[in-house]
């Protein structure tokens, strides 16, 4: 079985799933785990892959995420006779189901439940002990613009496992740009910077927080691959959303 993966975050998962030898491509974006994918040929970003050599590749999947990946690609390439499996999960349920049918579809359904319990461990954890209950929060992932995400994300309802709300929830697109006077009007009690896709740092925090006026005390650099890298990572975000609402960073 011949796989070709065009998101980081289903690569890191197929290799949770002990399906990282049959992978015969992925993107350059594709960096977990480190010194596996090194060895794994790179065929180009996640939205500009070389379409002809993966189908020269002859892969028997081609995976996909609605979100990182252009849907032209993959229309090219199941035009071309590949198979392909394209997934977009916003919540913890639909990641489930997501690594539930690749166990399925790969003939890894013990892998799949073992990774499944985990999460499903961690998640009982967080909500039972409710840390961000009465908290609200705004999650930010690039700046000029300033950008957060809205309630109908993979961040926000992962983080919303732990009781807390999103200021920025009924946004009406999935990542809204914001001016830094209208957050600091929203006064979230948490404001997480994440390392990915702008890498935010420190001198950021003390840019945003004297255009917002808000305490510095509410500001957090975060792990982004552990909170958005949906499957891979979610055990692992729900570990961390515990500690973001349960240290003494932010007003409570």
């Amino acid at each position: 079985m011949k796989l070709v993966s065009l998101c980081p975050s289903i690569t890191r998962l197929l290799f949770d799933l002990d399906l990282g030898d049959h992978l015969v491509a992925v993107t350059k974006f594709c960096i977990h785990p480190a010194e596996a994918v090194a060895k794994i040929e790179k065929i180009g970003g996640t939205k500009d892959p070389d379409l002809d050599r993966i189908h020269a590749l002859a892969p028997d999947w081609v995976l996909l995420n609605r979100e990182e990946n252009r849907r032209p690609d993959g229309e090219w390439l199941a035009e071309k006779g590949l198979r392909i499996h394209v997934s977009h999960p916003c919540n913890v349920d639909e990641t489930l189901a997501m690594i539930r049918e690749f166990g399925t579809l790969f003939a890894r359904e013990a892998l799949a439940e073992a990774k499944c319990a985990a999460i499903e461990a961690a998640r009982a954890a967080l909500v039972a002990a409710g840390p961000g209950k009465n908290a609200r929060f705004a999650y930010l992932i690039w700046r000029k613009p300033w950008m957060t995400v809205n309630g109908e994300t993979y961040i926000s309802n992962l983080l919303a496992e732990s009781g807390a709300e999103n200021v920025f929830a009924d946004a009406d697109t999935a990542y809204p740009a914001f001016e830094a006077a209208q957050l600091g009007s929203l006064r979230p009690d948490r404001v997480f910077l994440s390392s990915e896709p702008f890498p935010f740092k420190q001198k950021h925090v003390d840019e945003l927080a004297e255009q917002s006026g808000l305490d510095r005390a509410r500001f957090r650099l975060v792990d982004g691959e552990l909170l958005s890298w949906h499957g891979a990572f979610t055990a692992e975000g729900l570990r961390l959303a515990g500690d973001l609402f349960t240290s003494s960073n932010g007003s409570g």
